[in-house]
């Protein structure tokens, strides 16, 4: 249906997947299967259900792979935090990846809408 190698967002979430797994390098080594893993597994599920809703036959299958996105970037968020509250993610890093997901939340959000017009 589309392109979503050409859509903005798909861009963004896969240039901010590469900055999270960097971000995740912080993490403590016993968290490498725990909250590691999660956090590089939600990332990973944005841009993945962008592209995957972007290659489905109709724009309702498409906003529904949307839907699974942003919630993906949900769910992400709230590791985030937690990563934070633990102090695994110092305050900097954390701020700029809160900010990185929340453009990315506008920008499905955005698109979600347009194809719902």
């Amino acid at each position: 249906m589309n392109n979503y190698k050409e859509l903005r967002v798909w861009q963004n979430a896969v240039d901010f997947a590469v900055d999270v797994y960097k971000s995740t390098e912080e993490l403590p080594t016993d968290e490498r299967f725990g909250l590691t893993s999660q956090i590089r597994r939600s990332v990973v599920s944005i841009s993945s259900n962008i592209a995957e809703g972007a290659g489905r036959n109709t724009s309702g299958e498409f906003n529904q792979f949307l839907g699974i996105a942003y919630g993906s970037s949900c769910e992400l968020e709230t590791q985030l935090i937690i990563a934070n509250r633990l102090k695994f993610l110092n305050n900097n890093s954390f701020g700029k990846l809160e900010l990185e997901v929340d453009k990315i939340q506008k920008m499905i959000y955005s698109l979600k809408k347009s194809i719902n017009r």
